[in-house]
């Protein structure tokens, strides 16, 4: 069955960087595109990034410039790269996948403060 397992979150001090990753299993991982969410303590889930099968990517207007999504499919392994954390940054941050059903990892903590 689909996997999706997060890692990389943690404590940063504004101005820091983090990168995440997303290790996926149970389907052909080249083949499907990738999402980052993230969703802070009572707002709603908002889209970060997007990668396709074929490595183009979107990112949302509040982290264009300073995150970097990319993938390798050898892998099976998406990345989320964060530069210049802000504290707005503070949310649990989850990868997703489209495959028949939208599937979804348990989320990593990414906490900016100082």
């Amino acid at each position: 069955q689909v996997q999706l397992v997060e890692s990389g979150g943690g404590l940063v001090q504004p101005g820091g960087s983090l990168r995440l990753s997303c290790t996926a299993s149970g389907f052909t991982f080249s083949r499907y595109a990738m999402r980052w969410y993230r969703q802070a303590p009572g707002k709603e889930r908002e889209l970060v990034a997007t990668i396709t099968s074929s490595g183009s990517t979107n990112y949302a207007d509040s982290v264009k410039g300073r995150f970097t999504i990319s993938r390798d499919n050898g892998e099976n392994t998406v990345y989320l790269q964060m530069n210049s954390l802000k504290p707005e940054d503070t949310a649990v941050y989850s990868c997703s996948a489209y495959v028949s059903a939208f599937y979804w990892g348990q989320g990593t903590q990414v906490t900016v403060s100082s």
